[in-house]
C-alpha cells in the first residue's frame, strides 16, 4: 500500500482549487503553448496538445485563453518562449524525485529548486541519476468505492491497460503511453469517475517512509509542485494513506 494514489488524488482535487487562483491556468497555458510549438496547433494530430486542451477544459479555462496559448505556441501570436527541462534528485530517505519544468530562465529555476530541495532534506543530483528508476506510462486513479474490481478490470483491459492494482482506498491503472487516452475515454464512456489521471513517469519500486521523514518528503513534494515553473513531480515514495491524510489536514 504505497499511498501513491492517495497523493495523486489529493493533488487532483487541489488543482481545482488552484485553478481559482490562476496558478493552474498558468501551468496548463504553458503546456498548451509548448505542445503546439513541438507538435503543431491541431489537436486531432497532436495527442499532447489534445490532452492539454482536455485538462484546460476540466478547470473551466475560457476557450479564448486556449486559442491564444495555441497561437503563441505556433508563432501566430508573440509570447514568451519556454524551454522544457527535467531535474532529478533525492528526497528524505533517499527517495528518487523526477521534476518536469517549463522555464524561460533555467538559471533562476534551478537555483530556486535547489533551495526547495535543500531546506526539505533533499538535493538535486546529476542528469540521469534517477531517471532510470522510472518508466513512461499512463496512470489513472479510481476510488475503490466507485467501481467493482472485476468490472473495472474488464473495462480497462479491453481498452489496452497493462495492469490494475489495489492501493489502499484506490485502484491504480497503468497503461502504455499510446493507450492512455483510449483507457481514459473507455472509463468515461462506462461512467466510471476518475480521481486522477496523467501521462508521466511511474516508479519501478518504492521506498518506505514513516514519521518525520514522511512528513518532510510530503512537504518537499508540495513545495516543488507549487513552484510556478514546475509542471509535474514524480517520486518513488511509499507512505501510508493515514500519514498522507495527516499531512494534508
Amino acid at each position: 500500500m504505497s499511498g501513491h494514489s492517495k497523493w495523486h488524488s489529493i493533488k487532483h482535487k487541489k488543482a481545482a482549487q488552484d485553478a481559482k487562483r490562476g496558478k493552474m491556468f498558468t501551468k496548463i497555458i504553458r503546456e498548451i503553448s509548448v505542445a503546439a510549438r513541438i507538435g503543431g496547433g491541431e489537436p486531432e494530430t497532436n495527442p499532447r496538445l489534445r490532452k492539454a486542451i482536455a485538462d484546460a477544459k476540466a478547470i473551466n479555462m475560457p476557450a479564448d485563453n486556449i486559442k491564444k496559448a495555441i497561437m503563441k505556441g505556433t508563432g501566430q501570436l508573440e509570447g514568451v518562449s519556454y524551454e522544457e527541462v527535467a531535474y532529478e534528485g533525492y528526497g528524505p530517505g533517499g527517495v528518487a524525485i523526477y521534476v518536469e519544468v517549463m522555464s524561460d530562465n533555467k538559471n533562476r529555476t534551478v537555483s530556486e529548486l535547489r533551495h526547495i530541495f535543500s531546506k526539505n532534506g533533499g538535493n538535486i543530483g546529476e542528469s540521469g541519476c534517477v531517471a532510470w528508476m522510472f518508466n513512461r506510462k499512463g496512470y489513472i486513479v479510481v476510488e475503490r468505492s466507485k467501481a467493482s474490481e472485476d468490472d473495472l478490470l474488464e473495462i480497462v483491459t479491453e481498452a489496452g491497460a497493462e495492469d490494475l492494482r489495489e492501493d489502499g482506498s484506490n485502484y491504480e491503472i497503468f497503461t502504455p503511453p499510446e493507450d492512455y487516452e483510449k483507457v481514459v475515454e473507455s472509463l468515461k464512456n462506462n461512467s466510471v469517475e476518475i480521481a486522477a489521471s496523467n501521462l508521466g513517469y511511474i516508479p519501478q519500486n518504492y521506498i518506505k517512509l514513516e514519521g518525520k521523514q514522511a512528513q518532510q518528503l510530503l512537504r518537499l513534494m508540495e513545495e516543488l509542485e507549487d513552484h510556478d515553473d514546475v509542471q509535474n513531480v514524480w517520486a518513488n515514495f511509499d507512505i501510508d494513506e493515514e500519514e498522507i491524510a495527516k499531512y494534508s489536514s
